[in-house]
């Protein structure tokens, strides 16, 4: 065997966000190997997610009713029946959660207390903290990824390409970031997932960590893998206009707990285009702060009458970016702008997370599945990353073990 290249059992997962560490976990205990770019947690976009994840747990939700907010928020382009086949499989992902560690939030009850978001039509999306779902779940994930024998997590890893011999994907071209002019070396997989997250990198003012360039979309791009829906970026509304890159997120869940969006004159200006004001779609709020913002005025969000000191309790991540910034959200309303935050555009995936290319799986948000339409409903995207991650490890179990064959002599990517 030649001395750049590596073969590992089982299957190999290319990131280490959400996506991927669920998928590892669903396989177990078959074996995987997870890339890392970073040491695991750091970089991650998941661990950023702020709101929680959307799922009919609740009393009197229903599937059916998460579907249809969820082709109701689209804007014509969601496929309804992949909209009910993820929010069929909520709560047991929710489950699985728990089972992992993950903290959500519950009363004196031991019931799970879920938040509203815009454009869900009741409470549905189970949240920690107030604000702080996505680092909890993320931590929650990392711990039994490292309990788990048949994981191996390999970090600070980056993937160049994908190997592609006679139409199929067969491994990655990867190399130690340590060491950035060693040769990229063939890690040789009988498959592999791609679960590498968005574009945020790519734009100026982006919640997303800056790292996130879609370089997983570009490589299975460049390997003959079929996008889709490339055009589709959601901005969120709230963004804090505040001089920091990446930029911090005032999570929406604020609204759904009753924070008003003011202009300078406490004017409430959403609802100059939309019935719903605050909670209307994201796109249409994102376009209400961005055309006030253009037009000289500025977009606060105000947040002094239903929480108050609260804030700090209920919303401590945000409440911490306030203090960094010197905003008093006790006294003063936060300065927001729309913030690039999720691509709903991707690699085509279909319902087992397979793309068009052979041996190639993905998910989370480097995919494009048809649950999110034109636009995303509010905490979806954490749900569909569990979901097809739990259905991809599902698929390869399912799949026979392939034989033995010899070491391929795979051409080095280009450079």
């Amino acid at each position: 065997m030649p001395d750049n290249l590596h073969h590992v059992a089982g299957t190999l997962i290319i990131g280490a966000g959400l996506a991927g560490l669920f998928t590892a976990l669903k396989l177990a205990p078959r074996p995987c190997t997870v890339l890392s770019p970073e040491v695991v947690g750091t970089g991650a976009s998941s661990a950023w997610a702020q709101g929680g994840i959307a799922a009919a747990v609740g009393l009197g939700d229903t599937a059916e009713a998460h579907a249809a907010d969820t082709v109701a928020a689209g804007a014509g382009l969601v496929d309804a029946d992949v909209a009910l086949s993820v929010t069929a499989e909520g709560a047991d992902r929710i489950f699985d959660l728990l089972a992992y560690g993950a903290p959500f939030d519950k009363d004196s009850e031991g019931t799970l207390i879920q938040s509203k978001e815009a454009a869900h039509s009741t409470n549905r999306v189970v949240r920690v903290s107030g604000d702080q779902a996505g680092r909890a779940i993320m931590d929650a994930l990392i711990r039994t990824a490292r309990d788990t024998p048949s994981i191996t997590i390999l970090e600070r890893v980056v993937v160049d390409e994908l190997a592609v011999a006679e139409g199929r994907v067969v491994g990655a071209f990867a190399r130690h970031t340590d060491d950035p002019m060693a040769d990229p070396v063939l890690i040789r997989a009988d498959e592999t997932v791609l679960a590498t997250g968005g574009v945020g990198g790519l734009f100026a003012v982006t919640t997303n960590p800056a790292r996130v360039r879609g370089q997983g979309l570009g490589m299975a791009a460049r390997a003959g893998a079929v996008v889709v829906d490339s055009e589709f970026v959601q901005f969120h509304p709230t963004g804090m206009a505040v001089d920091r890159d990446p930029c911090p997120l005032a999570t929406e869940a604020l609204r759904g707990h009753g924070a008003t969006l003011i202009d300078e004159n406490n004017h409430r200006f959403v609802f100059d285009t939309h019935p719903d004001g605050e909670l209307a779609p994201r796109d249409i709020v994102a376009r209400a702060i961005h055309a006030k913002n253009l037009s000289g005025g500025q977009a606060y969000l105000d947040t002094r009458t239903v929480l108050g000191a609260h804030i700090y309790d209920e919303f401590p991540t945000v409440a911490q970016y306030c203090t960094e910034a010197n905003i008093d959200p006790v006294k003063d309303p936060i300065p927001v702008r729309p913030a690039q935050h999720y691509h709903m555009g991707g690699l085509q995936t279909d319902e087992r997370g397979r793309t068009s290319l052979e041996g190639l799986w993905c998910a989370g948000e480097v995919s494009s599945t048809g649950l999110h339409g034109a636009n995303r409903l509010a905490s979806n995207s954490l749900l569909e990353a569990v979901v097809y991650a739990n259905r991809i490890a599902q698929d390869i179990v399912g799949r026979p073990r392939p034989s033995k064959v010899a070491p391929l002599h795979l051409p080095a990517p280009l450079h």
